[in-house]
């Protein structure tokens, strides 16, 4: 009796084992980081493919991948790193107990649940695999094949229930190919033999390969995030300050608009003249001359493009005039050495963050095709994207542009019709002309009273305002007499005042000064001391 029945629990503990997964965690190593590497063979790209990961490979060369979400290593000590570590990698899947064996057509509709599977032979995946983990994050899918695997076209692995990319695993003694449009999940490892993944297929996980040749044609591959992979979290954003509360914003240059116009937050220089702007359209202050806010923020945006300028990068975008056309960038810091074009496309993936920050440092110009677009995705907030470009900045009609702006010594000359900027365009010196966009400066103004124009009240008086016929300027400070210029400006930026204070009190004739509002500003010796606003109901 005692024997059958150990028999009985024995057979009944057996059918539960492919519900439970038996393998030990598999250590990566230094291969995690990378999404294409071969130890020991070429690995190359055809067409335009999207790489979220490192390229490389050990004995051999990485060509034509145009720009690459990570860090190209060829022959170097991270590729001998990684070497070492894809052979612990292997070998472990490798001694992987078998949990259930399998038949060598895999998918068709099949569901299978964590363990480990082998296929005694080359195997094929058609139609749809799907893995359950039956909601447990930890559960893991251990794939033994021993020979080649081939995919159909628009096979697909899919993932239910919580199962993980990170938690999938195939180990194929030969050649893996993957016919066209396939998607495909998991970390593969080729031994001693080529992976060929073909065009419009995705991956989600890594292709490596002992020893052979890694071939894809404009393909979607990305490292999988979870079991304990890096969080991608970004720089330290800067502190705007009181850049913050503008949205167009020139130090030095004249800032001009032509055409319809709709901004949100304040616009203006502090040298120059602020043209072409209407108040009515504008939620925010528009300073049509410099002003006490102006110089302020000038000093500010000194500060932002210096700690913007010396971050270290952490990734190198290595063909900044193929910018865009797809690209997808996580919460990094990255470098463009070169004048940059953004056609079509780019992603900004957060990666779930709301927090993550992007910065692109381009050391050059930058200019957009026509309906160029930057689109945040999976929490990307555009108050969290900054760009610094060395240089001027065209952003052509059409495009949808996100993130703060930042343009050092260059031009913005031409923010083009139909442009929307979710974000900010400032420039440390150069003008910055607008023509017809919708501009809407993202969240971290603490400015109270948006639309206020600050004023410094303690040089001199005037009174009454609003103004009449004549109005009384009063120096509050009589040892300045002789020393202060007042100039006034009507809502175009025109002058049309113009007088030395020479009394502790002035009459001013101001009976020109129609209905309308007015602008004026205070200096001493060229130095700026007060600016406000005028009021005329003549």
């Amino acid at each position: 009796m005692k024997t059958k029945l150990l028999i009985r629990l024995t057979a009944a503990f057996l059918l539960l084992i492919p519900n439970v997964s038996f393998g030990q965690t598999i250590n990566l190593g230094t291969a995690a980081n990378f999404v294409l590497f071969s130890t020991n063979g070429a690995v190359s790209n055809t067409g335009i493919s999207q790489i979220t990961g490192n390229v490389g490979t050990n004995n051999g060369s990485s060509t034509a991948f145009g720009n690459v979400n990570g860090v190209m290593h060829d022959n170097d000590g991270t590729s001998a790193q990684c070497a070492a570590d894809l052979l612990i990698a292997y070998n472990q899947l490798k001694s992987a107990i078998p949990t259930d064996f399998i038949a060598p057509l895999m998918g068709n509709g099949v569901t299978l649940f964590a363990g480990v599977y082998s296929v005694d032979g080359a195997a094929t995946l058609s139609n749809e695999l799907t893995l359950d983990a039956k909601n447990d994050p930890n559960a893991q899918f251990i794939f033994q094949i021993a020979g080649s695997l081939s995919t159909g076209a628009a096979s697909k692995v899919t993932l239910i229930n919580g199962a993980l990319a990170c938690n999938v695993f195939w180990k194929v003694e030969g050649l893996v190919s993957m016919a066209s449009t396939t998607s495909m999940k998991g970390t593969i490892i080729a031994n001693n033999a080529a992976l060929i993944i073909s065009t419009g297929s995705k991956l989600e996980g890594r292709a490596l390969s002992t020893a052979g040749a890694i071939t894809i044609d404009g393909v979607l591959a990305y490292t999988p995030v979870g079991c304990g992979s890096a969080v991608h979290l970004g720089p330290k954003a800067p502190d705007l300050a009181t850049t913050a509360c503008y949205v167009l914003f020139s130090t030095n240059g004249a800032v001009t608009n032509s055409g319809i116009t709709t901004l949100k937050g304040d616009v203006g220089t502090n040298v120059g003249l602020t043209t072409g702007f209407d108040a009515l359209l504008t939620n925010g202050a528009i300073h049509p001359i410099p002003d006490l806010s102006t110089a302020q923020a000038a000093a500010d945006l000194l500060n932002v493009y210096n700690y913007l300028n010396v971050l270290p990068h952490d990734i190198e975008l290595l063909y900044p005039a193929q910018f865009g056309r797809g690209l997808v960038l996580t919460p990094h810091t990255y470098l463009m050495n070169a004048a940059a074009q953004l056609t079509d496309t780019v992603f900004l993936n957060a990666e779930g963050n709301a927090n993550a920050v992007f910065i692109i440092q381009i050391n050059g110009a930058l200019s957009t095709s026509t309906y160029a677009n930057v689109v945040l995705m999976n929490g990307t907030q555009s108050k969290n994207v900054f760009w610094k470009v060395e240089g001027a900045v065209n952003i052509n009609n059409y495009s949808t542009f996100r993130g703060t702006l930042i343009s050092n010594n260059g031009a913005l000359g031409a923010i083009n019709t139909g442009v929307m900027l979710d974000g900010r365009a400032l420039t440390t010196n150069g003008a910055l002309n607008t023509t017809a966009i919708t501009a809407i400066m993202p969240a971290g103004c603490t400015k109270t009273g948006l639309n206020d124009v600050l004023t410094l009240n303690s040089a001199i008086t005037i009174a009454p305002n609003p103004i009449g016929v004549n109005t009384t300027i009063t120096i509050n400070d009589v040892n300045k007499v002789m020393n202060y210029n007042l100039k006034i400006y009507n809502a175009l930026g025109k002058e049309v005042i113009n007088t030395v204070l020479t009394q502790h009190v002035t009459s001013l004739d101001t009976k020109e000064l129609h209905s309308g509002i007015y602008f004026y500003k205070v200096m001493d010796n060229n130095k700026f001391i007060q600016s406000g606003k005028l009021i005329s109901n003549q």
